[in-house]
């Protein structure tokens, strides 16, 4: 009989994988880095003293504060919200069809209990959210991928691949997709896609999951309607989150669908957290109530367009002559970097060596081979200086590799 503890261990747990960008992060930290690895917002647009105006509560109503909250979410902030998104989502939303999470990560896990059954098919873009891909396999998901394009995902190809999977006794269930600059591939998901998109899931009987944690960070061009606004048969869920437009360390992002999948997600997050934190949830209302949302997010879009510019300028300096090719982001964190011959995975162990952190694009497809010779780079935590040197050290990376230019 064995006694070794460790076999108790979850068939999940066994057979989960581990986290690249948490193992990238031990690193970043170490003297002279550059990370263009995590998706970090700047910390020097974080509204500090307006968000600390709200700590005054703590004293005048710190009983209720301090208190376990509602599983659904403080319900001013959550009616703040409904108004808030309403032109984003076609109509305001009920309170019956919101709940605050724990960022929008928490929603993944969520949508799994409620939804996923093991051997359930998740599409995807390929590729797309690598955390998406780990919460949905821990609760035993498999995955098909639809390829993008610089308008997102080819939602075209939908039907023929759902017809295959059922052909093959398979269960394609729900559409993941991060419609607006989306993470890794930077690209936004084109008006007609969309309203094709919510056409497609009706048809079939799938779920959509919109990922939207990027889509108020807009640099250029218009805001586009949700593909939620275009759902006429309550299958679309929305998750949203306040990690970029606030701050991560808040740590709420919320979820808008249907009453009856709301109500399951609410049942599981009831047995997994019981509640947000109020004082966050109350903290975050009394910011926005004051309008310090809608003021301030254009700090942080003056912030970002600033280093998106200047890493665009930095990768036609260093990397183009290298073969390298990119789809401008019109918003968002990311650029996702086509390297031409080059190895994704070898390039980001060789950067490390130059003291610079970027993630291979291997780790966000569901086909490996999809993203073997891709990095995604995000732009929106360094400087400009700081960027400038990070793709110059890149760039010593790629031509030591000694990849012919094309």
């Amino acid at each position: 009989m064995s006694s070794n503890w460790k076999e108790n261990f979850s068939e999940i747990a066994r057979q989960s994988r581990p986290s690249p960008v948490r193992d990238i992060l031990k690193v970043v930290s170490q003297p002279g880095m550059i990370s263009f690895a995590g998706g970090m917002p700047a910390p020097e647009v974080f509204p500090v003293e307006r968000f600390a105006e709200g700590a005054e509560l703590l004293r005048t109503e710190g009983s209720t504060l301090l208190q376990y909250g509602t599983t659904e979410g403080y319900t001013p902030l959550r009616e703040f919200l409904a108004k808030w998104t309403a032109p984003r989502m076609g109509r305001e939303v009920s309170m019956d069809e919101m709940i605050l999470t724990t960022g929008s990560q928490q929603v993944l896990d969520l949508f799994g209990w409620a939804l996923i059954d093991p051997g359930d098919v998740i599409i995807t873009e390929d590729p797309t959210y690598m955390a998406a891909l780990n919460a949905f396999s821990n609760h035993g998901a498999a995955f098909a991928s639809v390829p993008m394009d610089g308008k997102g995902m080819l939602v075209e190809k939908i039907p023929a691949l759902v017809e295959s999977l059922r052909k093959q006794g398979r269960k394609p269930k729900c559409v993941y997709t991060v419609v607006n600059f989306q993470n890794p591939g930077g690209a936004t998901m084109s008006l007609d896609r969309r309203k094709e998109l919510a056409d497609i899931a009706g048809r079939y009987g799938l779920t959509i999951f919109e990922d939207d944690p990027y889509g108020y960070v807009r640099f250029d061009g218009e805001h586009l309607p949700s593909v939620f606004s275009f759902d006429k048969k309550g299958n679309t869920i929305y998750a949203g989150s306040f990690s970029k437009i606030l701050s991560p360390g808040v740590r709420i992002g919320w979820v808008s669908g249907d009453e009856d999948i709301i109500r399951q997600m609410a049942g599981f997050k009831q047995s997994t957290d019981l509640c947000c934190s109020p004082i966050t949830q109350i903290l975050t209302h009394e910011y926005c109530k004051k309008g310090y949302l809608d003021s301030h997010l254009p700090n942080i879009i003056d912030n970002y367009r600033t280093k998106r510019d200047a890493m665009e300028a930095s990768l036609e300096k260093h990397l183009k002559p290298l073969g390298a090719s990119w789809v401008k982001p019109e918003g968002g964190f990311f650029f996702w970097v086509a390297l031409g011959a080059v190895s994704g995975d070898e390039l980001a162990r060789r950067a490390l060596e130059k003291k610079v952190a970027i993630l291979p694009g291997s780790i966000f497809s569901v086909n490996p081979e999809a993203g073997a010779h891709s990095a995604r780079i995000n732009y929106t935590f360094s400087r400009p200086d700081v960027i400038e040197e990070g793709l110059s050290r890149l760039a010593q990376a790629v031509q030591e590799m000694k990849i012919p230019a094309k």
